[in-house]
C-alpha cells in the first residue's frame, strides 16, 4: 500500500512540523508559523502525485 516515496513525503511533513514546532516554542514565532504552512503544502504535493500515479495506472 505505501510506496517508498509516499514514507518520503511523510517525513518531510514531520520534519516540517517539528521544525515549526521548535522554533515556536524557541521565541522565533514568525519563522515557526512560516515553516508551519509547509506541512498542508507538501502534503497537497504528495496527494497530487499520489493521484496522478493511480489515474496513468488506471488507464
Amino acid at each position: 500500500m505505501f510506496k517508498l516515496s509516499d514514507f518520503f513525503i511523510l517525513l518531510a511533513v514531520a520534519v516540517s512540523f517539528a521544525v515549526s514546532g521548535y522554533l515556536w516554542f524557541s521565541g522565533y514565532r514568525e519563522q515557526g508559523i512560516f515553516t508551519a504552512l509547509w506541512v498542508p503544502s507538501i502534503l497537497a504535493f504528495g496527494i497530487y502525485f499520489k493521484v496522478s500515479a493511480l489515474l496513468a495506472r488506471s488507464r
